[in-house]
């Protein structure tokens, strides 16, 4: 147990925690859902992922060295960008170019302005602060993106007599999907807007949790919980816009007619 943490823990605790997600097994065992083989493999993954994670994050902050973190940081894109492609219930071509893209300049950006003007962190990319703060706003770029995504290229399937009526009347392709394009970044920001509205009273976030157990003055922990909660807001709302006013021009043919090929996934 580490001597600088209030309540460290060890292997033995892990494993006494896994019991949760064996009731959880028990419970889609009992209520034949189907779910114990993808619970066991989260759970592994889980746990691999972290320790993988761990390992290379020692690394490099140990290293400090700049050629490292940006490679670890475009790791983390990349994986962030083929999960959120993973979960869309329509496919379109070019669409991993919009999402790495979104989130490339979401995450870069106010990880940057946070790190640099608001934490003060020298030099801005200091492992420790950069990474962290990349992680989280990666995490819910992920899901806003998903979330837009799918409800865009969803709405362009389902929608296609009104989209297609629009374009006859003389509407622009942009004009033609605009309500989905609103509906689809609305729905991309609900999630973190919720957060928001819910922080403190009835959630305790993670970074906040995590400085208070690792013994840190409850208001720093609140003063940090707050700046972390408006920074994903800005990020989720940023890598949103963005990869749906790219992913727009995808649905359409050189001659402005919505594809044919857009269809749900079998």
């Amino acid at each position: 147990m580490s001597e600088s943490v209030p309540y460290g823990l060890d292997l033995l605790h892990v494993a006494f925690a896994a019991g949760f997600v064996l009731l959880a097994g028990v419970i889609s065992v009992m209520y034949n859902l189907g779910l114990a083989k993808r619970l066991a493999v989260s759970a592994i993954r889980t746990a691999l992922q972290l320790g993988l994670a761990g390992v290379a994050l020692s690394a490099v902050f140990g290293l400090e060295n700049l050629t490292l973190v940006l490679l670890l940081c475009l790791v983390m894109i990349l994986l962030a960008g083929r999960e959120a492609l993973k979960r869309q219930s329509v496919k379109v071509g070019g669409t991993a170019f919009d999402v790495f893209l979104a989130m490339t300049v979401s995450a870069f950006t106010v990880s940057l302005i946070v790190t640099g003007s608001v934490i003060g962190a020298r030099p801005i990319w200091t492992p420790p602060v950069f990474i962290p703060i990349l992680g989280m706003i990666l995490g819910n770029s992920l899901n806003g993106i998903s979330l837009a995504l799918d409800r865009f290229l969803t709405g362009c399937v389902d929608q296609r007599a009104l989209i297609e009526t629009r374009l006859s009347l003389g509407a622009t392709p942009n004009e033609a999907v605009q309500p989905l394009v609103r509906e689809a970044v609305r729905t991309g920001m609900i999630p973190i807007i919720n957060s928001m509205a819910i922080v403190g009273i009835v959630s305790m976030p993670g970074i906040m949790t995590g400085q208070l157990l690792a013994g840190a003055d409850p208001k720093d922990a609140v003063l940090y919980q707050i700046v972390v909660m408006y920074m994903l807001a800005g990020s989720t709302s940023i890598s949103t816009v963005i990869s749906i006013l790219m992913l727009r021009r995808r649905v359409f043919t050189a001659d402005m007619a919505l594809r044919s090929d857009l269809q749900h996934k079998l």
